[in-house]
């Protein structure tokens, strides 16, 4: 036999270098480069045709743009995150930290599933046992669920071709391998090559599949990152460790809205939708406080109504610090800029501390109005007026820039008791809206002077 060759592979790109560096050459990206073993035999690739032969050319025109049937999951929220259910064929990626929810979402799912579906649950972290006893625990009725205590990638795809499931579950495609493979399991090579098989099979099969992904220590899909290429939808866990409500986000998604949103409940019988995920992020204060603004943004095609607090201090280092949680860092640099050349506000002798209420990320521009508002009332130590809502972006000149969906920001925001929206000049609604008066602004001047 041939002496095995050893390598180090990119976990990002893939690519092999034939000794260790601090930093990819083809990526850029550090510390990635992980030990490998070199393939010796060359490995056969097939197409998604499979035994059908090679592809052929073809008008798009003469292609059938037929309306594919979705399978509901038994969750409201899941299916809207997945873009109105499944979709068969489908490769859904699911990430997030340990113990977050991954497995029981995906036990859920195929236990109510299994009632008018064939179903199959590839275990390759826990015993039978111990999955049986999860289902137990959650009062799940998994009677004609199926299971596999399976790593190897052959079997799984040879009881998966005999039983021929609709619905496939991978937990997780870290501890699968391939016998091409002379690597252990969890290597770049093992893990973009088991997910190649199982992708391939999904779409001949038309069997919809789940595959879970471990995350890093910086909240990352471990493995390769062209996993993220070869699936159809990437699905993350978001959630504070200490709180009982947990987040699903869309970060790609071939048959739905990217960054959706679906938000659950963690409690004694598993995950439970939560139908007005608003009233989560909303503190509910006894009196009015400095330092809190109300916004509505957008996740995905639902507005969101969440709280930002802001907590402005005296600072006695030499650079005054600035911290963000929920909120990007560097956007809050830009904006106590904007706040001192166009407001004539100034900290910059201030620690500003920024959190959003509830756990939950804003990655939307639409957040600026209403963070420096929260900075000023702390700043001035006065609270800002009951039943106000705010929105808008604020650029570098001062101005309030139009956000996507106004009117059913201001929908969501009246539906929820607010009578009084300050909100970018361009979307101030043609009519008046009933419950909620609307002031428009077109300058970061007019949005202070309006308080």
């Amino acid at each position: 036999m041939a002496k095995a060759k050893t390598v180090f592979s990119c976990r990002s790109c893939g690519a092999q270098a034939p000794k260790w560096a601090g930093q990819c050459a083809d990526c850029g990206d550090w510390n990635t480069l992980e030990e490998d073993v070199e393939v010796s035999a060359p490995i056969r690739h097939r197409g998604y045709a499979g035994a059908a032969g090679p592809a052929r050319v073809q008008r798009l025109s003469d292609v059938p743009a037929d309306h594919v049937a979705r399978t509901l999951t038994g969750s409201g929220e899941f299916d809207r995150v997945l873009g109105g259910g499944l979709v068969p064929g489908s490769v859904v990626l699911l990430g997030g930290d340990p113990g977050i929810g991954k497995s029981t979402l995906l036990l859920q799912t195929l236990a109510s599933l299994s009632q008018r579906n064939a179903t199959l649950y590839v275990s390759g972290e826990e015993s039978p046992q111990q999955v049986s006893l999860r289902a137990q625990r959650l009062n799940l009725a998994a009677e004609r669920l199926q299971i596999l205590p399976e790593t190897r990638v052959e079997a799984v795809l040879a009881t998966a071709q005999q039983h021929r499931p609709q619905v496939l579950v991978i937990d997780s495609i870290q501890t699968m391998y391939t016998e091409t493979l002379q690597s252990a399991p969890g290597a770049v090579g093992q893990v973009r090559e088991s997910a190649a098989q199982l992708v391939r099979y999904a779409k001949e099969s038309g069997a919809a599949l789940f595959l879970v992904g471990h995350v890093t220590k910086d909240g990352q899909l471990a493995g390769p990152r062209v996993l993220e290429h070869m699936v159809d939808t990437v699905l993350y866990f978001e959630g504070q460790s200490g709180s009982r409500f947990r987040v699903i986000r869309a970060f790609k998604n071939r048959f739905g809205a990217v960054n959706e949103l679906g938000v659950f409940a963690m409690g004694e019988t598993g995950l439970k939708d939560v139908s007005n995920p608003s009233a989560i992020f909303l503190s509910r204060h006894q009196s009015p406080i400095s330092g809190s603004a109300v916004m509505v943004t957008l996740e995905g095609s639902r507005p969101l109504l969440a709280e930002v607090q802001a907590l402005v201090d005296e600072s006695h280092l030499s650079n005054p610090r600035r911290v963000t949680v929920g909120l990007e860092q560097n956007r809050l640099a830009i904006l106590l800029a904007v706040l001192h050349r166009h407001g004539g506000v100034a900290t910059y002798d201030q620690d500003v501390f920024v959190n959003v209420v509830g756990g939950v990320r804003v990655t939307e521009t639409g957040a600026d109005l209403a963070l420096l508002l929260a900075i000023l009332s702390s700043l001035r130590d006065r609270p800002l007026p009951e039943k106000l809502v705010t929105f808008g972006e604020v650029g570098l000149a001062g101005e309030i820039r139009p956000v996507p969906n106004g009117e059913d920001r201001l929908r969501e925001a009246a539906k929820h008791g607010f009578t009084r929206a300050i909100v970018p000049a361009a979307n101030t609604p043609k009519k008046a809206m009933e419950g909620i008066e609307v002031v428009g602004v077109a300058r970061l001047s007019e949005a202070l002077d309006a308080l």
